[in-house]
């Protein structure tokens, strides 16, 4: 994962460097990911929260979580002998009941599981 991962950040002097090994932060994102804890709960033998939660806001809103996904997903995918990136896809949308105040005209029915509503 590490060539996908930004190079640091650094000042027009060079900055200083990042305190905390980039493994680490990788670790404790997913701690939180695989164990549904709130970033403050993060136990102390990883950086602290807020570095933690700055690292994956950035990476997020730079692209840099999705492309992990992406290139994640593509080698489990390969390892299980199928193509890198799937052929299809499937939704299933909530069907979610309507007051019966609603006119009929644009209240819809979902056949499948017999329930007036969107």
């Amino acid at each position: 994962m590490e060539p996908l991962l930004p190079p640091a950040r650094v000042g027009p002097k060079g900055g200083r460097r990042e305190k905390h090994p980039r493994r680490r932060i990788v670790d404790a994102i997913f701690y939180v990911v695989r164990t549904g804890c709130v970033w403050r709960q993060l136990p102390k033998d990883f950086a602290p929260w807020p570095t933690v939660y700055w690292y994956f806001s950035w990476w997020h809103d730079e692209g840099t979580v999705g492309r992990i996904d992406d290139a994640l997903r593509s080698q489990v995918r390969e390892a299980d002998g199928r193509d890198a990136e799937p052929s299809a896809g499937l939704i299933d949308p909530q069907s979610i009941r309507t007051a019966d105040t609603v006119p009929a005209a644009t209240r819809g029915f979902d056949a499948g599981k017999k329930v007036k509503g969107q």
